[in-house]
């Protein structure tokens, strides 16, 4: 039997505003379950209801109707905060503090001792990658940065259940891969992480299941190797050594030809085309730089659910 770290059942928010209080609903029947040790990524475009999905699970506002649980107790519990590191999508700071300082606040606010909070937070500054600016000023630090050390005072707790709110916002690739890595670190220590996110290739490279919202309803679920269909979509067939008059043959292969130099790109939508083209490469005197399959991504089940919304 499977243990759930989240479990929500027909989770619904309305809110009333204007003049009028005319009733908006920004999450409608939300039902949803995410496995405890595992990464789940919530996806969604800029208003879609993650925030409100994250701050519902958090107690920072009320459900109109339905229910939730963490780690099966439910979020009106307060006890089972204790068990969550979260991030907010934009947090607040108080800039004049030192990170360290900072730090050792947040641990004060779980009554941790002395002790206790500077091994932990020696740990946590070496581990997102602040080691050496941890005695700086956070009003000196740049947006990374500041997203690096709202990522440690969410584990400050060491955490069962960490929340984060699109965690990779402002980061460099730098920044994003280091963050990706410490979400799998954290899912080897045992722990489950909730993000939430737009940015879907992060979300395809560590996620094990995912969930995507559109307009407050949600349009998909599941095991990442269930969504995505192993079919190939198309084919990408780079050339070299082709003259330039060959080009309107290769539109006859394809209505997509990209050409960069002496070099093309060919996006074949059928395998079968395949043979065919390289043939036609020999007898032309080129080569066939390389042949790269396209199979379907995040991106494409999420466009088709953007397009299946109306959006």
């Amino acid at each position: 039997m499977k243990t759930l770290a989240i479990e929500i059942k027909h989770l619904t928010k309305k809110y009333r505003s204007g003049f009028w209080l005319k009733e908006t609903e920004s999450l409608s029947d939300l039902n949803l379950e995410v496995e405890a040790g595992s990464i789940f990524g919530f996806l969604g475009h800029n208003g879609a209801g993650k925030t409100t999905t994250i701050k519902l699970l958090i107690g920072v506002i009320h459900p109109t109707s339905g229910e939730a649980f963490i780690l099966g107790r439910p979020i009106s519990d307060i006890t089972v905060k204790r068990e969550i590191g979260f991030l907010p999508e934009s947090p607040y700071f108080y800039d004049y503090l030192t990170g360290s300082e900072f730090l050792h606040f947040c641990g004060q606010l779980f009554g941790m001792t002395v002790k206790e909070r500077a091994k932990r937070v020696d740990t946590l500054v070496e581990l997102v990658g602040l080691k050496g600016s941890e005695d700086e000023q956070m009003r000196k630090y740049s947006k990374g940065m500041l997203q690096r050390i709202g990522l440690a005072q969410a584990l400050i707790n060491d955490p069962k259940l960490v929340i984060l709110d699109e965690p990779m916002s402002g980061l460099d690739p730098v920044g994003r891969k280091d963050v990706r890595d410490i979400i799998l670190r954290l899912k080897e220590e045992g722990k489950t992480v909730f993000f939430s996110t737009h940015v879907l290739t992060d979300a395809e490279m560590i996620c094990d299941q995912v969930g995507i919202i559109i307009k407050g309803r949600l349009r998909s679920k599941g095991k990442l190797e269930a969504l995505l269909n192993p079919k190939v979509r198309s084919i990408e067939v780079s050339l070299t050594g082709i003259a330039q008059d060959g080009l309107e043959s290769l539109k006859s292969f394809s209505n997509t030809v990209l050409q960069r130099g002496g070099d093309f790109l060919v996006v074949l939508q059928e395998e079968a085309q395949l043979p065919s083209i390289m043939d036609w490469t020999t007898k032309r005197g080129g080569k066939i730089v390389s042949v790269v399959p396209r199979r379907e991504s995040l991106e494409d089940i999420f466009m088709e659910e953007m397009k299946g919304a109306g959006r």
